[in-house]
């Protein structure tokens, strides 16, 4: 898009691919970078480098980098979280660690940008549209005015709950989905397991506070569908060889240091059910696969012998007609355009 971009690149050869060859070989090989794409190992050279800083770092970490940076972040900077996930030990997601680390000038200067998204595919310029949430609009605007491009849409939405649960949380309902796949359970078992898991999603953002409408869109089931049924999932696939009899300490040791988020983010998310009380079968069987060695088959027979209930939520369905609807914004006059696409 013609912007100027710096990247931190923990290792060495990956700066100096990107710089010298304009392509990351170790990490996104086969796709050449732009000349105004450049990197550095100096992450404080980064951070205070431009007008929006994305911050792409895995859960467990970003208390410790961001940490490293909070001094050289410019005070007009918007800093994105692109990060998935949840923190075992505190149920934080990003939003909170970063509130809890940054100073309070920068918490308005906050968004969170997730949905439907493999980096491969935007690198291809295939069509991806995705979710920036904000706590102010106008963060969100200006964060949607700088990424949108004819190939790479931005929408956005004040609900950051709602997106970083459905962002974090669809991660393990991938690693569900491919151990079904691994176990030949076919198509009905997927569909089965991306609604059901959807409803677990949407009860616990619900219970912390999210809309049930943000777990309907790019975040929620834009994200699932994507993660659950692409071949390019690292999470989806880690569940393939699970389901297929493979130990996670083989998968994990064969990914060339690629995080599957959804292997910690299981752990969270067992737990956060537990705080919240809500029983959360699918969620509750990957945590046994994962970290209690149970049966794959076993879980799914006892779930699918659980009590008989009605399908939708009583707590979901109020919440959805409580849910706010957000003001008509001017009709285009553009011929042949449905209003507010």
């Amino acid at each position: 898009m013609g912007h100027g971009v710096l990247l931190w690149a923990l290792e060495e050869r990956v700066a100096r691919q990107i710089n010298e060859e304009h392509e990351n070989k170790t990490f996104l090989p086969g796709f050449p970078l732009p000349e105004s794409l450049r990197a550095s190992n100096d992450i404080k050279q980064v951070a205070a480098h431009g007008e929006i800083l994305l911050l792409v770092i895995p859960t467990p970490f970003v208390e410790r980098m961001v940490s490293q940076v909070v001094d050289a972040v410019r005070g007009d900077a918007i800093l994105v979280s692109c990060t998935k996930g949840i923190l075992n030990d505190t149920l934080e997601t990003p939003n909170h660690i970063l509130k809890r680390v940054l100073p309070p000038h920068l918490h308005s200067r906050l968004a969170y940008l997730s949905g439907p998204s493999f980096a491969a595919e935007v690198a291809k310029e295939n069509p991806t549209a995705v979710t920036i949430a904000s706590e102010d609009d106008a963060v969100a605007q200006r964060v949607q005015e700088l990424m949108s491009s004819p190939r790479f849409r931005c929408y956005r939405t004040h609900d950051v709950t709602g997106v970083e649960l459905g962002g974090a949380l669809k991660n393990v309902l991938a690693i569900a989905c491919g151990i079904s796949d691994g176990l030949g359970f076919g198509s009905n078992g997927r569909a089965a397991l991306i609604t059901r898991g959807l409803d677990e999603i949407t009860r616990l953002a619900v219970g912390s506070g999210a809309s049930p409408l943000t777990l309907a869109g790019l975040a929620g089931v834009g994200d699932i569908v994507l993660t659950c049924t692409g071949d390019l999932s690292r999470n989806r696939t880690v569940g393939v060889r699970l389901g297929k009899g493979e130990k996670l300490e083989d998968i994990t040791a064969t990914m060339k240091g690629a995080v599957a988020e959804g292997v910690l983010t299981s752990r969270s998310a067992h737990h956060l059910a537990q705080k919240q009380g809500i029983e959360c079968p699918v969620i509750t069987g990957i945590y046994r696969v994962i970290h209690e060695g149970a049966d794959p088959v076993e879980v799914v027979t006892q779930n699918m012998s659980r009590p008989l209930k009605p399908e939708v939520n009583p707590l979901v369905a109020e919440a959805a007609h409580h849910s706010e609807v957000p003001p008509r914004e001017t009709p285009t006059s553009k011929p042949g355009c449905v209003i507010g696409c």
